[in-house]
C-alpha cells in the first residue's frame, strides 16, 4: 500500500494480481488498469520497478460495464450459466466504451513496437482496438475464467463483437486446452476466422491460440511457509482449534465456488457421526466480493445460515464445529493456516484455475496435508495426484473428504511430494516466460 497525495495505493486480493505482480516487476513493465472508485480522475505513480497507471471510471461505468456487463453477464455466461446470465443493451454499450478509453490510454502509454499484454474478460474488445490504433504493436490476450463451450457462448448477443475483438491479438491463450478449442471453433463460426484449434487466420494476419495454465510465485509461498514466525503463527492456530484436524477452505465468496455444497457435505458427515466436531474443525475463509450485486448478496446469506445450523446442532463447549471469515488475510497470516491445514477444500463449481490449490501445495514444504480438489477447476488438468471430486456430487464430496483424513501417511506424503514437484517445475515465471516467447515469435 502506498501513500499518495489525497489517496492510497492498495494491491487488490484478486488471483489475477497475485499471479502478475512477481511478472511485472520482473519484466519492468506498466500497468495499466481501473483503480477501484468512481469518478477520480487518472492516476499514475512508479513503485520500485513497475509503472501503474489508472483508467478513471464514472458511477455509470461501474454499474453497466462492471457490475453489469462483465460480471452479471460474462461471469456467469462463462462459468457454465451457473447464475442465468443477464442480457442488456444498454451494458453492451458501456462495455464498448470502457474498452475503448483502455485502449485509447495503452495507445498513448506504449513506445513503438512495444509488447501489450491484455488480460481477461473485461477487456475482451481491447485487442482488435488497439490493433486498429497501433499496428506496430505486439498484443497479446490471456482469459483468467473459463471460455464456454459453443451452446452456451451462442447465447451471447455480441458474441461475433467479442471474438472479432480477441482477433486483434497475435496471441490469444486460456487456462485449458479445452477452453482454448472452445474458442477457435467459436471464432471459426461466427467471426469468419479460418485454420485450426492451434492457429487462427483472420485476412494475412494469423493468431496463435494456446492453452497455457497460470502459477504462482512458488518460491516466495515456500520461502514464507519456512519463517520461523509463520510456522508459530500455524502451530497457535491448531492450538487455538484445540489441536483437532483442519479442514480448510480459502474462496472469493462467489457463487462459483461450491462454499455452500461443501459446508452440506461437512453438516451430512456430522450428522452421521462419521465425523465429530470433537476431532474435527472446518475453517472457512470467504473473501468478500462485488457485495452490491443480488448474487452474492444471496450466497453470503446462505453460507451464513449453514455456518449457523451446524454450530447450533454441532458445537460443544469450547469446540465450535465450523469457523467463518468473512475477509481478506494477509499473506503470512494466509500461509500459516496452509501450514496448519490436514486437508485443503478446493471444490469450485466451475473455476479457471484456482491459485489456492497451487498456494497450498507450494507452502507444504513438510509434504503434510492433503488436497481435496474440484474436477471442474482448471487446476485439476494438472495436479492429478490431489484427491479430484465432482464437488455436486455431496456424497462423493463426503467421502472423499473422510479419506484425505484417514489416508496413510505414507500414500500422502507420495501424493504431496509429486504435486510440488509439479507446482515447482512450472510457476508464474515459467509462464509468463512461456507466454512472451510465443507471442514474441
Amino acid at each position: 500500500m502506498v501513500q499518495g497525495k489525497s489517496f492510497v495505493w492498495q494491491q487488490s486480493a484478486g488471483g489475477l494480481v497475485t499471479a502478475m505482480e512477481p511478472v511485472l516487476h520482473e519484466q519492468r513493465g506498466i500497468w495499466i488498469g481501473w483503480d477501484g472508485a468512481a469518478g477520480r480522475g487518472a492516476r499514475s505513480r512508479t513503485g520500485g520497478a513497475t509503472k501503474f497507471a489508472t483508467v478513471p471510471l464514472s458511477r455509470s461505468e461501474i454499474d453497466n460495464f462492471y457490475e453489469g456487463l462483465c460480471n452479471s453477464t460474462l461471469w456467469a455466461l462463462y462459468h457454465d450459466a451457473i447464475q442465468t446470465p443477464q442480457f442488456h443493451r444498454q451494458w453492451w454499450k458501456s462495455y464498448r466504451e470502457v474498452n475503448a478509453k483502455f485502449a485509447a490510454e495503452t495507445a498513448r502509454r506504449c513506445s513503438r513496437g512495444a509488447t501489450v499484454w491484455v488480460h481477461d474478460y473485461h477487456l475482451q474488445l481491447v485487442p482488435a482496438l488497439l490493433r486498429q490504433a497501433r499496428p506496430d504493436l505486439k498484443i497479446g490476450f490471456f482469459l483468467h475464467i473459463p471460455f464456454p463451450p459453443e451452446e452456451l457462448f451462442a447465447w451471447l448477443p455480441w458474441r461475433s463483437a467479442i471474438l472479432r475483438g480477441l482477433l486483434g491479438a497475435d496471441l490469444v491463450a486460456f487456462q485449458t486446452e479445452a477452453s482454448s478449442q472452445n474458442y477457435s471453433r467459436a471464432a471459426r463460426r461466427w467471426a469468419d476466422a479460418d485454420g485450426t484449434d492451434r492457429e487462427l487466420t483472420v485476412g494475412k494476419r494469423h493468431v496463435h491460440v494456446r492453452p497455457m495454465p497460470i502459477s504462482i510465485d512458488t518460491n516466495e509461498f515456500d520461502r514464507l511457509s519456512q519463517l520461523e514466525e509463520v510456522q508459530q503463527r500455524a502451530q497457535e492456530i491448531r492450538d487455538s482449534l484445540g489441536g483437532r484436524k483442519v479442514l480448510l477452505g480459502v474462496d472469493r465468496l462467489d457463487y462459483t465456488k461450491g462454499i455452500p455444497d461443501r459446508l452440506r457435505a461437512f453438516e451430512e458427515l456430522l450428522k452421521e457421526k462419521r465425523l465429530s466436531a470433537e476431532k474435527v474443525v472446518l475453517v472457512q475463509v470467504a473473501v468478500p466480493t462485488r457485495e452490491d450485486s443480488l448474487g452474492y448478496r444471496e450466497i453470503r446469506r446462505e453460507v451464513e445460515e449453514l455456518v449457523g445450523r451446524i454450530n447450533g446442532q454441532f458445537s460443544e463447549p469450547g469446540k465450535v464445529a465450523a469457523h467463518y471469515f468473512r475477509r481478506s488475510l494477509a499473506r503470512e497470516e494466509l500461509v500459516a493456516y496452509y501450514l496448519a491445514a490436514d486437508v485443503m477444500l478446493v471444490t469450485p463449481l466451475r473455476d479457471g484455475m484456482n491459485l489456492v490449490a497451487k498456494e497450498y501445495v507450494a507452502c507444504r514444504h513438510d509434504l503434510g496435508g492433503m488436497l481435496v480438489l474440484s474436477e471442474f477447476a482448471g487446476a485439476a488438468w494438472e495436479m492429478r495426484r490431489a484427491l479430484l471430486v465432482n464437488p455436486r456430487d455431496i456424497d462423493a464430496l463426503k467421502g472423499v473428504i473422510v479419506q484425505a483424513l484417514t489416508m496413510p501417511e505414507r500414500d500422502r506424503r507420495m501424493r504431496m511430494s509429486i504435486l510440488r514437484v509439479q507446482v515447482k517445475r512450472h510457476d508464474v515465471h515459467d509462464w509468463a516466460s512461456q507466454f512472451l516467447e510465443v507471442l514474441g515469435e
